[in-house]
């Protein structure tokens, strides 16, 4: 059984930074790549990042491309979201994501709420 643990949310002013964290239980990422969304109200989920495990290639969704920054830890099994210039726009439930072998993971999620 694969766990997934958000952590790192909280109430930031606009242009300030929160790193967010992701931790798997259960599970030691490998080949896996491991994707944040994140969810406003009354909005869509939205991509916001991934990276594949092995080699550590990464990818941005559009509107956070330059200001958030994914990253992995191996030895603590954890993928960070390291997130800078932050805007009201931002203010969501962040969560991680994870396929292993066709069945998909998440997180409980995390509030970042940024105020202007």
């Amino acid at each position: 059984q694969v766990q997934l643990t958000e952590s790192g949310g909280g109430l930031v002013q606009a242009g300030g930074s929160l790193r967010l964290s992701c931790s798997a239980s259960g599970r030691t990422f490998n080949s896996d790549v491991v994707r944040w969304y994140r969810q406003a109200p009354g909005k869509e989920r939205e991509f916001v990042a991934y990276i594949k495990w092995s080699g550590g290639i990464t990818y941005y969704g559009d509107s956070v491309k330059g200001r958030f920054t994914i990253s992995r830890d191996n030895a603590e099994n954890t993928v960070y979201l390291q997130m800078n210039s932050l805007k009201p726009e931002d203010t969501a439930v962040y969560y991680c994501y994870c396929n292993v072998r066709g069945t998909a993971y998440w997180g409980q999620g995390t509030q970042v709420t940024v105020s202007s």
